[in-house]
């Protein structure tokens, strides 16, 4: 592991933002809190992982692939590969998943997936049932969200208030993401069967925040305070407490920038390019109470502590620094350990012989 002095930090993580005195012990050696295991590889960009109550895996690949990690070891038949409309392009394919809060009765699952029609590419939001290992598209739950070859969001989460919360990209067409006619740019927020909730910010529309490029992580915060990560055009990537029907301002300002009519982010990278993708509030351990963050561009693990009402980032730190190159995911177990997904096979990654993985971050007593 790379052992970084301030001077190196500093490169990585603005220099207005300060940085956490890291833990060192009676060597000088940085310790990292968390003992390490490889327990997946030879992957094709695993996107998003979601945990049974069992403790099975269940994680997607860009591809088109649905895999499972069941008792430790990963079945060698996926669970099922998307077939036509289905398109894997550019930063597009298979992305987002999220198990039913009754997954161990119905075998409910949720993907988000993008799709050819007609020369256009969208997005759309399937249900599956899982049945002895394999699984069978139930149904089309939100269907026809733009998208494109670029910025296609991706993330499914299910909401404290068991609402579906959807992540997705401009699609290269930046204008969307202010357009209340179009679900693109935006994130939104349905039920569990599609339908649009009541108390959505919009009456009758499915859109929840909106003013997005290409967000690509949703947490919520010991509160139900819910958080996103969001890509810059140019560095400026933003970390973002939601409100709902609050308005993040692209393509009209990223960053700091902007009017008061534009919510600003709890932190930003300024002129260095994190590219956040999953993200995670942590509820044990010596990171209890932190968000983390999984990084692309930055090639690292990123722990942000927020002061008491979580609205600014009082402390930053980075771990794992191009040590496993391009980080896609990072998800909480029951049992405190993390998972972490790389991204190196997405096509701007430094590619190794096992790459892509799923690594385990044990929590260290």
């Amino acid at each position: 592991m790379k052992i970084l002095n301030y001077h190196q930090l500093s490169k990585i993580i603005p220099d207005a933002y300060k940085i956490a005195k890291l833990q060192v012990n009676e060597n000088g050696i940085i310790e990292f809190p968390y003992e390490i295991e490889v327990i997946a590889e030879k992957l094709y960009v695993p996107w998003a992982i979601d945990i049974s109550e069992e403790g099975s895996l269940y994680f997607t690949e860009r591809s088109g692939s649905i895999r499972k990690i069941e008792d430790g070891k990963l079945l060698e038949s996926p669970l099922i590969v998307l077939e036509a409309p289905f398109i894997s392009q550019g930063e597009g394919g298979l992305m987002g998943i999220v198990l039913d809060l009754d997954f161990a009765q119905n075998h409910y699952f949720y993907v988000m997936y993008t799709y050819e029609e007609d020369s256009k590419i969208y997005t759309r939001v399937a249900r599956l049932v899982e049945q002895n290992n394999a699984a069978t598209i139930d149904r089309i739950i939100l269907d026809r969200i733009p998208s494109g070859p670029v910025h296609c969001g991706g993330r499914i989460k299910i909401g404290p208030d068991q609402k579906l919360y959807i992540t997705t990209g401009d699609g290269g067409n930046p204008s969307l993401a202010q357009d209340l006619l179009s679900t693109a740019g935006k994130i939104l927020r349905i039920e569990l069967d599609g339908s649009v909730p009541e108390d959505n910010p919009m009456k009758g529309s499915p859109i929840y925040s909106l003013g997005f490029r290409n967000p690509q992580g949703l947490a919520w915060n010991i509160d139900n305070i819910l958080y996103a990560s969001e890509h810059g055009q140019t560095a400026h990537d933003e970390i973002n407490r939601i409100q709902p029907g609050g308005n993040y301002g692209w393509p009209y300002v990223e960053g700091n920038e902007g009017s008061e009519e534009f919510i600003k982010p709890i932190i930003q990278s300024g002129d260095v390019t994190w590219a956040p993708s999953g993200i995670t509030f942590v509820t044990q351990g010596v990171w209890q109470g932190n968000l983390l963050a999984a990084t692309l561009r930055g090639e690292q693990l990123l722990v942000f502590t927020l002061n008491q009402e979580g609205t600014m980032v009082r402390k930053v730190e980075s771990w794992l620094l191009q040590e496993y190159g391009r980080l896609r995911e990072v998800i909480q177990a029951k049992d405190g350990s993390l998972y972490i997904t790389t991204s190196n096979r997405d096509g701007r990654g430094n590619v190794t012989a096992t790459d892509d993985k799923i690594i385990r971050l044990i929590l260290k007593i």
